[in-house]
């Protein structure tokens, strides 16, 4: 992690210089700071509160009690409030129920305590006329968003890591962030605050290894810091050089998207001829531009999804593939279009009893008909995963041929593709906004040892098609509406 005496600045002085050079805050405007009670965040207040005067902007305080650790919350947001007092900061302090919010929006604790503090942000700074929140992640925040979106399978883009300045689309408002220690560790802020006197309160969650970032941060790296021991630095300086690549295809997609896409309300059609000579590196910036065009919001793309568009724009014309948030991605024979309103087409009656599948050969179950071949690797064209959500392409040998299907049971658990971890399908589906309704009716496929398909959803990594694959298990599913 940077180190100050390294650096031969006092950190005032680093995050000013840091200020400057990415252009945080403006002379004269009002910027609320983030303040959970933690040491990052309280050298952040400490800081800018030495610089406010420098920077000629004004500070209010903004803190969110989250209801999730009872008293210990409480005490958080008491001792927030009075350090805001003893400094004579402006703040705003204020209580939301995430759990009631997760619910109704069937999202994880994580992402439904993000969605509500960051919603308090920008009603708050909307209400007040403020510019930007400024946020305490740090060095040691960037080295664990890095890793997190590696292990999920993110593409380049995931190693740009957390940006000094983000604009967040919450429904109809925006919200730009900084984050001006994110050149401090986390060490360097602790030293912060005990020298100069600022105390600090302790997240008892936060050495919880319930969550992946927890896990990272508590197993993962000390593991890799034994093959090198500079790994944290090692991983800044990569999504330092990301981040100047990515700036760069940004620019250049920019320039793409004005020439070559429409959109409408609902769809961004891409011209085929144009398309298709770019680069791949622009292809799929431009498809990335364009979900977010629909959705206002990336964070279930992932670049498996990204990849099984990239497969397809080689195989004519007719060619689907359905993603996350209900949208299609269409071969034509002159363009290429990204339709937002696709349901999933697994709405039924929830599957009781086990079934064997015939493989090879069709099935017939309640509420669905199943199709199964089996064809050699070299046979198959490259098995562009484009016919819809209910068509997958397995490895036969790591599925085996001894296939049931059936509905969900509690305890299910699988590792989805594109990630390095297994996951509780319940979570899962909660994670990628699969419809309550929906979650008891989709079907099961299972082999003697493991999950294999969620399906219509998403398949187990363990037995994805390969470079190594020899036999390939195409597996289809279609509804039967006699049922």
């Amino acid at each position: 992690m940077p180190n100050s005496k390294r650096q031969g600045k006092s950190l005032d002085e680093r995050v000013l210089r840091f200020i400057h050079e990415n252009q945080l805050v403006k002379a004269g405007e009002l910027l609320l700071v983030g303040v959970s009670g933690g040491p990052d965040s309280i050298c952040l207040l400490g800081i800018l509160n030495t610089l406010k005067n420098e920077l000629n902007i004004r500070l209010h305080l903004a803190h969110l009690n989250h209801e999730l650790r009872g008293a210990e919350s409480e005490a958080d947001a008491g001792f927030v409030a009075a350090l805001a007092n003893r400094l004579g900061i402006p703040a705003t302090v204020e209580s939301r129920n995430v759990v009631i919010y997760q619910q109704e929006k069937h999202l994880s604790v994580e992402e439904a305590a993000r969605e509500v503090r960051y919603t308090f942000f920008a009603e708050l700074a909307a209400k007040l006329g403020a510019g930007k929140v400024a946020v305490g992640h740090t060095a040691n925040d960037q080295v664990e968003t890095v890793l997190m979106h590696l292990i999920r399978g993110s593409g380049t883009r995931g190693l740009t890591g957390l940006q000094p300045e983000t604009t967040l689309r919450l429904g109809s408002n925006f919200l730009t962030v900084i984050r001006p220690i994110l050149i401090l560790s986390h060490g360097e802020t602790e030293a912060y605050c005990k020298s100069h006197g600022l105390a600090w309160r302790i997240d008892s969650t936060n050495l919880l290894p319930e969550t992946l970032r927890n896990r990272i941060r508590l197993k993962l790296l000390p593991l890799l810091e034994k093959y090198n021991p500079e790994i944290a630095q090692a991983i800044i300086r990569m999504a330092l050089v990301a981040r100047d690549d990515i700036a760069f295809v940004d620019g250049e997609t920019e320039k793409a998207w004005r020439k070559i896409t429409k959109q409408t309300d609902d769809s961004v059609i891409l011209d085929k001829d144009e398309f298709l000579v770019l680069p791949a590196a622009l292809q799929r910036s431009l498809l990335r531009c364009a979900i977010g065009a629909l959705t206002g919001d990336l964070r279930n793309i992932e670049l498996t999804h990204i990849e099984s568009i990239m497969s397809t724009l080689d195989k004519g014309a007719g060619k689907r593939i359905v993603l996350p948030d209900g949208l299609v991605f269409a071969t034509g024979y002159e363009e290429f279009t990204l339709k937002k309103g696709e349901t999933t087409a697994t709405v039924g009656t929830p599957l009781k009893g086990e079934y064997p599948i015939n493989i090879p050969g069709e099935t017939i179950i309640p509420g669905w008909r199943i199709e199964a071949n089996i064809a050699d690797r070299d046979k198959t064209d490259g098995l562009c995963p484009d016919e819809g959500r209910l068509t997958t392409f397995l490895d036969c040998d790591r599925t085996g041929a001894n296939l049931l299907v059936r509905g969900r049971q509690r305890g299910d658990r699988f590792q989805p593709l594109g990630m390095g971890e297994m996951k509780k399908v319940g979570e899962f589906m909660i994670d990628n906004k699969v419809p309550r309704a929906e979650r008891p009716c989709i079907p099961v496929v299972v082999s003697d040892k493991q999950l294999v398909w969620l399906v219509g959803v998403r398949m187990d990594d363990r037995v994805k098609v390969t470079d190594n694959t020899r036999r390939v298990l195409r597996l289809r599913f279609e509804r039967l509406d006699n049922f």
